[in-house]
């Protein structure tokens, strides 16, 4: 599975630090911190019908990251909402997009590691592009040698620019003919993919892994959130990769693909053994969710 590029896409709008400016323009400093260390927060937000999704739950999300960072002049929610408002309406985007949402700690007066050097405030992207969810209606997984990040060593609760952990692992899901990579935690247990969370369904009950070396995703919270308002068994702890090789339906959540399932992890066939259609049933909830949560874009 490669995203291909869309035309549309050709001429958007985009906010970088404090205006809108054409694709071709969209650029940050060499002294930005984002370009000197990885040192910056995103989100992924999706688009629906005239409304912004979870725009709320994203915007405390990044805020709490870069607190955690200890960015400095950190711009409002207000702020971020009327750029994001602002991108949407110049690109006439009301539904079937995608928001990379970015904050960096900002430019820095001279090339350098300390964040004392960064004097400028933050530096914010709002990169909106016509997207629809990525993922084919099933993919293929294998897992990868690269080990998740755990808080020993860089905490996945600040939802940070520095992937390149991440990408060593989708670097090995493309050599082998896969989609995504499941990674494991330093002790063994599945903890989610190179990019998107991951969950399993045993005889009819829907199981995380606990969110310990993985990102808690705003769409795995909503899916654990559906599954106990409908009376769906549901429960986050340690799974090993013999539990998913074994389960009746397994998928990932995430904003660019919503809810996809797995049809076959490292050569094994998913096989549904329950003939139960839990993920279905699911993924229903979160459609009707879609078409009516959400922060109106306005104009």
């Amino acid at each position: 599975m490669q995203q291909q590029f869309n035309d549309k896409n050709s001429d958007i709008q985009i906010w970088v630090k404090d205006k809108l400016v054409p694709r071709a323009e969209a650029k940050v400093s060499v002294f930005d911190s984002a370009v000197q260390g990885g040192d910056a927060v995103w989100e992924g937000i999706r688009v629906y019908n005239g409304r912004i999704f979870c725009l709320d739950r994203h915007l405390e999300r990044m805020q709490n990251s870069a607190h955690a960072l200890a960015f400095a002049n950190v711009p409002t929610n207000e702020y971020i909402t009327d750029a994001i408002r602002q991108t949407l309406n110049a690109n006439g985007m009301q539904d079937g997009a995608h928001i990379r949402l970015t904050l960096t700690r900002g430019e820095k007066t001279t090339s350098g590691m300390d964040p004392r050097l960064n004097q400028f405030g933050c530096t914010l992207i709002v990169l909106a592009e016509w997207k629809p969810p990525v993922y084919p209606p099933s993919i293929k997984l294998i897992t990868s040698s690269i080990r998740r990040n755990n808080p020993m060593f860089l905490d996945s609760k600040i939802h940070h620019n520095n992937l390149l952990n991440n990408i060593l692992a989708k670097i090995e899901a493309n050599y082998a003919g896969a989609d995504e990579a499941i990674m494991l935690d330093m002790n063994g247990f599945v903890a989610e993919t190179n990019s998107v969370n991951i969950f399993c369904i045993r005889n009819g009950q829907v199981l995380s892994p606990t969110p310990d070396a993985c990102l808690p995703g705003i769409t795995r919270g909503l899916v654990i959130e559906l599954c106990k308002e409908n009376g769906i068994p549901v429960a986050e702890r340690n799974l090993s990769l013999t539990e998913f090789y074994t389960a009746d339906e397994v998928f990932c959540t995430g904003t660019m693909g919503e809810l996809t399932r797995v049809s076959e992890i490292d050569g094994r066939e998913i096989v549904n053994k329950s003939h139960l259609e839990v993920l279905a049933e699911v993924q229903g909830y979160f459609r009707k969710l879609t078409e009516e949560w959400g922060t109106p874009i306005g104009h």
